[in-house]
């Protein structure tokens, strides 16, 4: 399926000989490789991703917590066996702009600030409990945001996603690239229904052949030709549409319940809001924000 050029947002305006017009999917765009470094050591690999309500509004980068901490979200057991370090700084690789094709920026952050209290801004209610954090950047012309938009039917169609339904994990197992830093698709399916999720249980379960690296991916809907939707009024409609693509962020994927199963847990879009609030007001003022090392 080939970039639909009607849907663009107008911060994503392509250039000649940019990544979308070479057939790439939107989301493909939207997923950012990172790496968590102890100094100059490099420990493990992850994904990243930018959100923000609108295309005027606070954006921050959103990744699990267990990918800064370097722990395990439940025990708290060090993820890196060969080091036995936890890290210190982030590497993320953003599109240069103009968005041509298989060119990166690497910015280089600290995880911690001098007084040793962490970088990263928590879920305002859950805390550390919560397996989604969200870092500042102060953004310059060296890199191109584009981040999925929690307020606006480019990236929240409405779309209804049922069980059984495809859903897609969109990052870099085992730091695995597509080509250059593009992301892979790993497609399974929901294995739940999406109204359980609440204000107090924000976490839901999809059945996807995941593994390490696509921590912190963004969790999809995608859909071509054929979508069903909620309309305006309310009401359920199925569209019949060729050569129309929607999709539905649906939330950050957080990682297996069992290393035996397939069953892998995501955090749901509405905890990303709450997180993305606290960050937009961590903001404030700039020199709060973390400076490259």
């Amino acid at each position: 399926m080939s970039f639909d050029a009607s849907a663009t947002p107008p911060d994503m305006v392509p250039a000649p000989g940019s990544a979308l017009t070479l057939r790439l999917e939107v989301p493909s765009l939207k997923s950012l490789y990172i790496e968590m470094y102890f100094g100059d050591t490099l420990l493990s690999s992850g994904t990243a991703f930018l959100v923000a309500n609108d295309q005027s509004s606070h954006c921050a980068l959103i990744t699990n917590r267990h990918n800064v901490t370097g722990r395990h979200q439940e025990t708290g057991e060090c993820l890196d066996k060969k080091h036995c370090a936890t890290p210190d700084n982030i590497h993320i690789y953003f599109h240069k702009p103009p968005l041509d094709l298989g060119e990166w920026h690497c910015v280089k952050l600290p995880l911690y600030k001098d007084d040793g209290s962490p970088w990263w801004i928590e879920h305002p209610r859950f805390g550390a409990s919560a397996d989604v954090v969200a870092l500042n950047l102060n953004w310059g012309s060296d890199v191109k945001k584009l981040p999925y938009y929690l307020k606006t039917d480019i990236d929240r169609a409405k779309l209804v996603v049922q069980p059984a339904e495809a859903i897609s994990v969109i990052g870099f197992p085992f730091g695995l690239s597509s080509t250059g830093r593009f992301p892979i698709w790993a497609t399974g399916f929901m294995a739940q229904e999406l109204g359980i999720v609440t204000p107090d249980n924000q976490t839901f379960l999809i059945d996807c052949r995941t593994r390490q690296g696509q921590s912190g991916s963004p969790v999809i809907a995608y859909r071509a030709n054929v979508y069903t939707y909620v309309s305006e009024n309310g009401q359920i409609s199925t569209n019949m549409a060729p050569g129309t693509v929607k999709w539905e962020f649906l939330g950050i994927y957080s990682g297996r319940v069992n290393p035996e199963s397939d069953l892998g847990r995501v955090w749901h879009v509405s905890a990303i809001e709450e997180v993305l609030a606290a960050a937009e007001a961590a903001s404030k003022p700039l020199d709060t924000l973390p400076k490259p090392p």
